[in-house]
């Protein structure tokens, strides 16, 4: 039965570009509607500027232009950045619109109607110089629980802490850097308190993830305090019907921004709002958030929406922080980086790629390295699902353009055709790198098969070109399934597979019946690898720093042997013999590029058509890799599984003649070999994955 939801993810704030942080949520968000979307359901995705509060009233002036200009402008920059992306908004809105009002005034005087609102004078932070009442994101100090320096007026971003500007210790105001003094002004509020009941219910019914449950369970010991809506004049917002000089607060009407988003798509499509708005609907809602703004749509928003007569959110699905390169972003350190930034420099589906394969269900902070970003992009989408497709298409080509009519080996499709329900349902919870995994392990059997039929062989007999043709018809039906089950992640490479198989890539359910007897458009590549240095320019350099100057450092042992492997070239020097009179030294940052884990060898065999390599296959915890090792002479194949090896996990893939090598094993030798080739090992008790330092 078709399922009619609606999804939101949270709304930029108009008053700067789009980074990373705003990408990441963005993906997350996408990849879930479209696989809903892929199953047949009736899934809207809307979103919308987040356009009011003093930093947009503050910024215009500064830029000498309206808050209205700044917005549009701003607003235009955001949709083009997230087209960029491929995000496919149904709609995208503002905050600062008919429709954000119309909602905004009418839950106000509902609630207040029903006496969930209550007016009283509070003592509030003024800047005498800038003349103006400070919203409490306005005002920085210390954190009265934790001590934390430097802390907002409204949260602490250390310990979670909430409280007003009063509470801190040493409050500056940020608009003049003066001590703020402290002025009555009577305020609305929200009684949050009220809704406890009915939000330990909201909690228990799964809504939630456990570690979002545990921290509402702290909120609730502590106790819920009444909510000030309304802010001083002046401020960039809609005024209060029955109250002149005050605004809503912004974090009051942010969130109706969802609604009005979908009132003016409603109004587009001829949609009915209140299918999807009233308490007892059957249509589901949902929000994708970041940690940070979780006490906002967790608690406030939920019951906002029940005391105003609307249903709540079918669940609220947050998400951890993003860092780079292992740290917070920085635009000191040049690792802030935008979306129009990345756009200019690379396509977005690798990036899309790269975080499906880092997102999970939880709330875990995620990371970006550059490096591994390269060398996964390279290694998943080129070396092992393009690699598919680009091998057996001129097969197919040569045999006439025309696939097979059966399939030389029907129990392995069906092995593929048969993830579809356990790949929808980790797409379905969130486990985006689940689903990517095992979309790659089976990306490996599809080459391993092709590798093991050698089409490029058989092709040299005419007498064998249905049996090559058979072959390179099993390989495209793989490639077709896992495009499939990738077209969520990468929805424009799915669209150009569509068109080169004949045959659209848009629903799930489609693998279950393969290609057969059809007709192939002519192969167009469909992935290229990622240039390294072009992926460095993302992180934008810092000032030029003095050498630094030569250390005392430890030299480090030679490891020698696999740079065929890795497709490494060995120094002149050493691949003559000779003996230099010194190694060359290294600086600490060398060496820790280097990503050292420990993998645990679980198929190894002889390469036909070489005498130095051994094909090992290695897990290392998350993902499995392929690396070709010249060490041949030293081990036999069966000797080598179950063994747990030493491996740089970060170095780019190569592609041999007999495949791609995903990595290097490291080794030790004498430098004349007389010495033989010794793999380095790890200690019993390790697992696959564990980094090595």
């Amino acid at each position: 039965m078709p399922r009619k939801i609606l999804v939101t993810s949270a709304l930029p704030y108009a008053n700067g570009p789009l980074h990373f942080g705003h990408i990441i949520e963005a993906v997350q968000t996408d990849v879930w509607v479209r696989y809903q979307r892929m199953r047949g359901h009736d899934c809207l995705y809307v979103c919308a500027e987040d356009a009011h509060g003093t930093p947009i009233m503050i910024k215009a002036k500064a830029e000498g232009t309206t808050p209205e200009a700044l917005i549009a402008r701003v607003a235009a920059e955001h949709r083009a950045d997230y087209e960029g992306f491929l995000i496919g908004h149904d709609h995208f809105h503002s905050t600062h619109t008919p429709e954000t009002q119309y909602f905004t005034n009418l839950m106000y005087e509902r609630l207040r109607d029903a006496g969930y609102m209550t007016r009283r004078s509070v003592r509030q932070a003024y800047d005498e110089q800038a003349a103006m009442f400070l919203p409490d994101r306005f005002v920085r100090g210390t954190c009265p629980r934790c001590k934390t320096a430097d802390q907002y007026g409204d949260s602490c971003e250390n310990c979670g802490a909430t409280y007003t500007p009063a509470d801190l210790v040493d409050p500056v105001s940020t608009v003049s850097g003066t001590r703020p003094v402290w002025r009555d002004s009577e305020h609305i509020f929200f009684a949050l308190g009220r809704f406890e009941p009915m939000l330990r219910e909201w909690l228990a019914s799964g809504s939630l993830q456990p570690a979002v449950q545990a921290k509402l369970a702290e909120w609730f010991e502590a106790g819920l305090q009444d909510w000030d809506i309304s802010r001083d004049a002046p401020y960039f917002g809609f005024e209060v019907p029955d109250a002149p000089g005050k605004y809503f607060y912004v974090w009051f009407d942010a969130p109706i921004g969802y609604l009005g988003s979908f009132k003016a798509l409603a109004a587009k499509r001829g949609l009915d709002v209140d299918a999807y708005l009233k308490p007892d609907s059957t249509a589901e809602m949902y929000h994708f958030i970041g940690k940070d703004i979780s006490y906002f749509h967790t608690l406030f928003w939920p019951a906002v929406l029940h005391g105003a007569g609307f249903r709540r959110p079918t669940a609220v699905f947050v998400h951890g922080f993003l860092t780079v390169n292992g740290a917070k972003m920085s635009k000191s350190r040049g690792s802030f980086i935008t979306a129009r930034r990345y756009l200019q420099r690379l396509p977005p589906e690798p990036l899309r790629y790269y975080f499906a394969a880092k997102l999970g269900p939880g709330v875990d902070d995620i990371d970006l390295s550059l490096e591994d970003f390269t060398a996964r992009v390279n290694s998943d989408i080129v070396g092992k699902l393009v690699n598919i497709a680009s091998r057996c298409a001129g097969f197919i080509e040569r045999g006439g353009g025309r696939l097979a009519a059966q399939l030389p080996d029907p129990a392995l499709y069906a092995e593929f055709s048969g993830a579809a329900e356990r790949i929808g349902a980790a797409f379905e919870g969130r486990d985006y790198s689940g689903a990517i995994r095992d979309i790659m392990l089976l990306a490996d059997k599809a080459n391993q098969y092709v590798d093991q039929h050698k089409p490029w062989t058989l092709a040299k007999d005419p007498a064998k070109a249905d049996e090559v043709r058979a072959v390179a018809t099993q390989g495209i039906n793989m490639f077709r399934a896992l495009i499939t089950y990738l077209a969520p992640v990468l929805p424009a490479m799915a669209a150009a597979a569509g068109r080169f198989l004949g045959a659209p890539v848009g629903r799930w359910d489609d693998v279950q019946s393969p290609l057969l007897g059809t007709a192939l458009e002519r192969y167009e590549p469909l992935a290229v690898r990622l240039d390294p240095k072009v992926v460095a320019t993302l992180i934008e350099a810092p000032a030029e720093a003095p050498p630094a100057k030569p250390t005392g450092a430890a030299q480090a042992t030679k490891v020698t042997k696999v740079a065929e492997a890795a497709g490494a070239a060995a120094p002149k020097a050493a691949a003559a013999g000779a003996s230099p009179a010194a190694p060359e030294r290294i600086r600490i940052d060398d060496f820790t590029k280097l990503d050292l884990r420990v993998a645990k060898v679980l198929a190894a065999a002889a390469v036909e058509g070489s005498d130095k390599l051994l094909q090992l296959t290695l897990d290392l915890g998350s993902e499995r890799r392929n690396v070709f090792s010249g060490i041949r002479s030293a081990y036999r194949p069966e000797d080598l599984v179950g063994r747990f090896v030493v491996m740089i996990a970060n170095l780019e893939p190569r592609k041999m003649r007999f495949g791609v090598s995903e990595g290097m094993v490291l080794c030790a030798s004498a430098r004349d070999d007389a010495g033989g080739i010794f793999l380095l090992s790890a200690d019993a008790g390790v697992q696959p994955g564990m980094k090595v330092s």
